[in-house]
């Protein structure tokens, strides 16, 4: 019985600690080995894009998202920006419409599909060679479209991923654990640049090839994360541009934040299992230990720690160390959950943060197993509406 409780507990511990610590470790190790990459350089003629803007009920921020993209550092006439309403029922259509002699398109849904779905609509309006996809609630500063294009000089890549940074009111923020989240994944993705490719992209702003974007993309489906997968199929690589800085504002509500992880873990394993081939070893060789160390690692780990706790458990009824550990765990999971219900309209204190976020993501990621197994379930688009931002290139820093 020892032995099957020890196994219970050291599930978790072997999972996250390679997840989290192990894997990216590994990375920084094999990049030390790797000469560092020249940065590239400007093309000779800026490439012509399409700016996609997927939207459901925007009409709160879509008019400061407009001007923020007609005030982007590129050759006007070398881009187009589409905005794809998503059947929205407020003013947003009316507003984007206002836009149409300054070279923003409307294109509007007549029910609502889902963001997928929208995106797909949006394969047959496109222009140029490459297709930007960014969302209504983030903000770009001026060079970083430049700086997301220039990835594409090198031939190999597919697609290129811009730098979330996480930022919002102290005052207002209530979930200040995902700022510290954000900035490590984008740590590793930098890591997995150097040495391959990354495997997902940050949908608040990328670029794919136009050749390479996907019309009949299953529309319960994630295609940002699908898109790193799908460029890797083609014989191209998917990289992280540390330079084309992508402003998240950070959610003031915990619970809101919640719901997003559920959504998005769940489409995500929908489509890691779509994609599952990649998984194979030795088809796709480092970019197939790279997803499944950076992704189905990540979300089977909360998936043992329900077990864990009963292992810890039996444990505890033998030796004094187990008993100190399980309640160390009881406690930790009680102020991540008093953290969770923390009033949405006050600061969550620095000592709950952590916790409660620990906590968010685990509940969430077990959820997401549950609801990818539902057919249907999150397959309509519901957008994370987060606090309004201006973004101030003098307060963040392309290097972080």
């Amino acid at each position: 019985m020892n032995t099957i409780a020890l196994s219970l507990v050291s599930a978790p511990v072997a999972l996250f600690g390679y997840a989290y610590a192990g894997y990216p470790l590994l990375l920084r190790a094999v990049a030390a080995l790797r000469p560092m990459p020249l940065a590239p350089t400007d093309p000779d003629e800026w490439p012509e894009v399409t700016i996609t803007v997927p939207v459901y009920n925007e009409s709160a921020g879509i008019r400061q998202k407009l001007e923020e993209l007609l005030a982007l550092d590129y050759p006007v006439e070398r881009r187009r920006i589409l905005v794809i309403s998503d059947a929205s029922t407020d003013s947003t259509d009316e507003i984007v419409r206002e836009y149409a002699d300054r070279g923003v398109a409307l294109l509007r849904l007549a029910e609502r599909s889902g963001k997928t779905a929208a995106e797909n609509a949006a394969a047959a309006h496109l222009w140029g060679t490459l297709v930007v996809n960014t969302d209504a609630t983030t903000r770009l500063l001026p060079d970083s479209l430049k700086a997301l294009v220039r990835a594409f000089t090198d031939p190999a890549v597919g697609a290129a991923s811009g730098r979330d940074v996480s930022v919002g009111a102290a005052e207002t923020a209530s979930n200040g654990g995902e700022t510290g989240y954000v900035g490590y994944e984008m740590w590793v993705r930098g890591l997995e640049t150097r040495i391959a490719s990354i495997v997902g992209v940050s949908g608040c702003f990328y670029a794919i090839r136009r050749e390479l974007y996907d019309a009949s993309f299953p529309e319960n489906l994630s295609r940002d994360f699908g898109t790193a997968m799908a460029v890797r199929e083609r014989g191209y690589r998917a990289v992280s541009v540390n330079e084309a800085l992508c402003v998240v504002p950070r959610g003031g509500s915990l619970r809101a934040e919640f719901r997003r992880k559920v959504r998005t873990m769940q489409r995500g394993l929908r489509t890691l299992w779509y994609k599952r081939a990649l998984l194979h070893p030795t088809r796709y060789g480092s970019f197939a230990v790279m997803l499944a160390s950076h992704k189905l690692a990540r979300w089977i780990a909360p998936l043992t720690l329900p077990p864990a706790l009963v292992g810890l458990a039996l444990l505890a009824r033998e030796h004094a160390a187990a008993q100190l550990l399980l309640v160390l765990a009881v406690v930790g999971i009680g102020v991540g959950a008093i953290g969770m219900s923390w009033p949405e309209d006050r600061r969550l204190p620095r000592l709950l943060a952590l916790p409660a976020f620990a906590l968010a993501a685990n509940v969430a990621g077990i959820k997401a197993w549950f609801d990818a197994m539902r057919p249907g379930a999150g397959r309509i688009w519901e957008p994370t509406r987060r606090p309004g931002l201006v973004t101030d290139s003098a307060t963040v820093s392309p290097r972080g």
